[in-house]
């Protein structure tokens, strides 16, 4: 939750804190498209954050979760073409993210082998599943 209120904030460090926050859990993408998708079409048939009349979890997680991902990045892919940059720079909010999480799995992995991987799979989708109940539970049949 510190890192969604980080991530609603002006200040470039506040939205940075919220991007390498949120990347711990392998969810990075998630500012770029609360702020920028959700906000905007909140409710609608639209936004994959909003869950649906009669809608379970499960099938809103399964809903959600890649609806998420794929919005972030349309939505930065339109943000860097109106700032003349290429989807593939690093001025990509999603590749940063990505990065930084590919960084410290990685590390982790390196340090304590392969072992890792199905407790980093299982934190990465715990954080992800908090955050999606959570706007699951807020816009429940909107």
């Amino acid at each position: 939750n510190t890192a969604h209120e980080l991530g609603h904030k002006k200040a470039w460090i506040d939205r940075k804190l919220a991007l390498l926050t949120l990347s711990l859990g392998g969810y990075g993408h998630f500012s770029v498209e609360h702020n920028r998708g959700h906000h905007r079409w909140v409710a609608t048939p639209d936004d994959p954050a909003s869950s649906r009349m009669g809608e379970s979890i499960w099938r809103f997680v399964f809903r959600e979760m890649p609806g998420a991902f794929f919005r972030a990045w349309d939505l930065e892919l339109e943000r860097l073409e109106r700032n003349g940059k290429s989807e593939w720079s690093f001025d990509n909010e999603i590749i940063q993210a990505g990065v930084i999480t590919l960084m410290l799995y990685g590390g982790l992995i390196i340090i304590f082998g392969t072992t890792m991987i199905p407790l980093l799979l299982a934190i990465a989708f715990w954080g992800a599943f908090q955050l999606t109940s959570a706007n699951y539970i807020e816009h429940y049949g909107l």
